[in-house]
């Protein structure tokens, strides 16, 4: 497959290996970057590499108790390597593991995103379905930022804004962690590690990284501007998103009634966010 490569792809390939080999190293669980990771070495020939980032992928859910899933990840190895030892002996452990222990699901927090559920009854204006209740993930960051004694309620209330679905959105509305920085409240870069640590969503350094911004443009420019999300990049049938906001159902729901791809969600510095929704969408 790798001969068929152009020189542009293959140096796009290399970037992404080398930034997910970053994030994988310091995000060991994070199992979606590991399945951007693999695709990157399957799509260069690098076999090797291919088998090993797989392991790492049921690893990754054998540690977060997702048992099945690594059983299903191990038998594809073994589909190429029948005889592998490690993932034999992997095998095992699993079938101990789930005599005593039952699968724990990740944190509600993170998950939120990735489902695009509870959404309520829509109403219509001007012929087009809007919600009548929404989850933007104001509950979500109240709870990290309020309940965890990180900023006031006055500050929260301050700062979070709940747009208007009814009416299109004013140019691009800036995330809530943002504003904060904005006013002199809590630093981007506190509130980026207190939601990663809170729900394990992979960081990002937006800057470095070597955006579609034709991809972005398939997307519905109003979710893109009033979710300040970005899709960013393809990889197989994964698109990935750039968020400053890992709670926002709402925002999930829209992006996902536009492409048939799956979405993986990232969390980035809010500011080089906004500067890439701002090249997009001028």
């Amino acid at each position: 497959m790798a001969s068929t490569l152009t020189q542009s792809e293959e140096a796009q390939l290399a970037q992404t290996i080398e930034m997910f080999e970053v994030i994988t190293q310091s995000q060991p669980h994070d199992y979606q970057s590991l399945e951007i990771l693999k695709e990157a070495y399957s799509k260069l020939g690098r076999e090797t590499d291919v088998i090993g980032t797989s392991k790492r992928i049921a690893e990754a859910y054998v540690q977060m108790g997702q048992f099945s899933s690594a059983i299903l990840e191990y038998e594809t190895i073994l589909q190429r390597h029948p005889e592998d030892p490690d993932v034999q002996a992997a095998l095992k452990d699993i079938e101990s593991r789930a005599n005593n222990l039952s699968a724990q699901p990740l944190l509600d927090e993170q998950t939120s995103i990735l489902k695009a559920s509870d959404i309520k009854p829509a109403r219509k204006i001007f012929g087009k379905p809007v919600p009548t209740e929404i989850n933007d993930g104001r509950a979500q960051m109240h709870k990290i930022f309020v309940e965890g004694k990180v900023i006031t309620a006055g500050d929260f209330d301050l700062c979070w804004s709940t747009p208007d679905l009814s009416v299109p959105p004013h140019g691009i509305a800036e995330p809530f962690i943002q504003v904060l920085a904005d006013k002199g409240i809590l630093q981007a870069e506190t509130s980026l590690k207190l939601l990663a640590d809170k729900t394990r969503v992979a960081y990002i350094p937006l800057d470095k990284y070597d955006l579609d911004l034709d991809l972005a443009r398939t997307f519905p420019a109003a979710t893109c501007q009033r979710w300040c999300v970005l899709p960013f990049d393809r990889m197989s049938k994964s698109i990935m998103v750039a968020t400053a906001n890992p709670f926002n159902q709402q925002a999930a729901k829209e992006l996902s009634e536009a492409t048939t791809n799956r979405l993986l969600w990232y969390l980035v510095p809010p500011e080089d966010l906004l500067k890439n929704l701002r090249k997009v969408f001028r």
